[in-house]
């Protein structure tokens, strides 16, 4: 007999402040450059403010964009950006490039970081998209942080003397923590065709910087430390599954920075629930590759016998096992998400997707008789060698998906919808795709004008895609070197106005963005080292050729 459905709490509005006294401690303030509601639904900047606050030398305070305008200021106590030993800056998206300037800006701090001195606060940056690619911001931020928090941020807070000399914290640093970056350290320069030449470290600096990983993440949690009313996951408590994903496809920067592939114990994991399940109505379990826990069906039965209601970061439609499905549904979860990416079967070899039509279409049937009303599709349009005929299957694959939501819905009585979710792609660094030229804005909003014509014409059919020229943007951010940093101090000074900014600078950012890499280019982020040989993306991306020619 199946356990009685526990009363659903109501997870606790708070705000989370951790307050400390700042009197003789470090003075961090941990800067997340969006809305309060964008900032406080992310667990890596949560986990940040936990483990800043957990040292004891260390008092930090959280500030977000400004909702009503004016210099920002510490969520806590209210305390001026500028009044900080070091502003950390936690960045996952290269969108938020631009309000790194105008937080500067707004804050009285110099944007150059040449132009600072020991008054100001250190300026520190971390987060993927910086060990994706940081060169964009290399003139404005002092320090990164590149890799995972848990493997080196205690390492560096350790060196860190508000009363000494920067630059020797700066060097040392430098030379001694694992993934800490320093621009200044390192001379880019340029072929005469613009492309990168060389980047050279300066004094006794290292070639390459090596991003941190933590080891053995079966020793310590990743969940939610923090709740509040507004924000995406206000009644769910997350708790972080895995690191890394074994399917790499080659789309995906997350198979190639994250390795190896870590999974957090059973035993763990069932703590985590049912702490999660006495703060918040839900437990949400997050990863990259969630469907590949060796316990996942084990953790599911153990939810299911609890009345716990869990949700799922993401799921491979090849990995729905019923226990899985069983776990989904009773979380009362309105909708389930599947991520086809592509819609024919040439396309999805090509990013080695590795999922076929079949499973995609039996995920969504299983989904739907087991009482999920809705389900979302997400699906990318402009990737590499994509033909008119990918584009129509993502129509047609929608239309069967369709018809198998209808034929277990109509018996039920009611039925709900099919959201389709199209997005540009972006190449980015750290996959075999990052040799591929972005394409063209016009091209991709025709592709989405004519996807979205024909599939909001399906009657319980709902259509969201993304701006292209945004796409574009992101890609620019990704893919650019210190060039694009003078792109984003002369958007500034135009108050945002990318049309302008673009027509007055000498700088070509379709140069970045629409441009095939050539075979044996210097990347911006090549010092990087992530563990990952460029040779073996080389392969990969040598590979899709093959397969694109082998498919016309």
């Amino acid at each position: 007999m199946a356990p009685q459905r526990k009363k659903a709490r109501k997870a606790p509005c708070q705000n989370g402040a951790i307050i400390k006294s700042r009197a003789g401690r470090i003075s961090v303030a941990l800067v997340y450059p969006n809305r309060y509601s964008v900032g406080m639904s992310s667990l890596g900047f949560q986990t940040l403010y936990r483990l800043f606050n957990e040292m004891e030398e260390v008092a930090c305070e959280r500030v977000f964009v400004p909702e009503k305008g004016g210099p920002p200021r510490s969520t806590e106590t209210g305390t001026p950006l500028a009044a900080f030993d070091i502003a950390a800056f936690s960045l996952s998206f290269e969108s938020d490039y631009p309000s790194v300037l105008t937080l500067l800006d707004l804050g009285g701090i110099p944007i150059p970081s040449v132009k600072r001195d020991a008054s100001h606060p250190l300026i520190m940056a971390g987060g993927v998209a910086c060990f994706l690619n940081p060169e964009p911001l290399a003139d404005f931020v002092d320090l990164f942080l590149l890799g995972e928090a848990e493997a080196n941020l205690v390492g560096l807070m350790s060196l860190f003397d508000p009363k000494a000399s920067r630059e020797d914290f700066l060097r040392k640093a430098a030379q001694t923590v694992k993934g800490a970056y320093v621009p200044r350290f390192y001379s880019p320069s340029y072929n005469a065709d613009k492309t990168l030449a060389a980047f050279m470290p300066k004094e006794a600096m290292p070639k390459k910087v090596l991003r941190a990983a933590a080891s053995g993440i079966e020793s310590f949690a990743t969940e939610s430390c923090l709740y509040a009313e507004g924000t995406a996951f206000h009644d769910t408590h997350l708790v972080e599954v895995s690191r890394g994903c074994p399917h790499a496809c080659r789309f995906c920067c997350t198979g190639y920075i994250y390795r190896p592939v870590r999974f957090r114990p059973y035993e763990m994991l069932c703590s985590q629930m049912e702490k999660g399940a006495a703060l918040a109505d839900h437990v949400g379990l997050l990863g990259a590759a969630v469907s590949d826990h060796p316990d996942l069906d084990r953790l599911c039965a153990f939810a299911l016998e609890r009345g716990i209601r869990l949700s799922f970061s993401s799921f491979r439609a090849d990995a729905l096992t019923q226990t899985r499905i069983d776990a989904i549904a009773s979380g009362n979860v309105k909708t389930a998400t599947l991520a086809p990416d592509a819609g024919s079967a040439r396309m999805r070899k090509i990013i080695r997707k590795g999922i076929e039509e079949d499973d995609i279409l039996d995920a969504a049937q299983r989904l739907i008789a087991a009482g999920l009303m809705n389900l979302k599709l997400y699906f990318m349009a402009g990737l590499p060698f994509e033909q008119d005929g990918d584009v129509a299957a993502i129509i047609e694959l929608t239309k069967k998906i369709r018809e198998r939501f209808l034929e277990q819905s109509r018996p039920k009585g009611r039925i709900g919808r099919i959201q389709v979710s199209i997005n540009s792609f972006v190449p980015k660094p750290w996959t075999p795709f990052q040799w591929a030229a972005m394409e063209a804005p016009a091209l991709l909003k025709a592709k989405i004008r004519l996807l979205k014509k024909e599939l909001a014409s399906l009657p319980n059919v709902s259509v969201s895609v993304d701006d292209p020229k945004k796409a574009w943007l992101q890609a620019l951010f990704a893919r650019g070197d210190r060039r694009v940093g003078q792109l984003l101090l002369e958007n500034l000074a135009n108050q945002g106005n990318w049309p302008q900014t673009f027509k007055a600078s000498q700088v070509d950012p379709d140069f970045f963005v629409l441009r095939a890499r050539g075979q044996n280019e210097l990347f911006p982020w090549d010092f990087i080292d992530q563990g990952t040989p460029k040779s073996l993306l080389q392969k990969e991306w040598e590979k899709a050729k093959k397969t694109a020619l082998e498919n016309p």
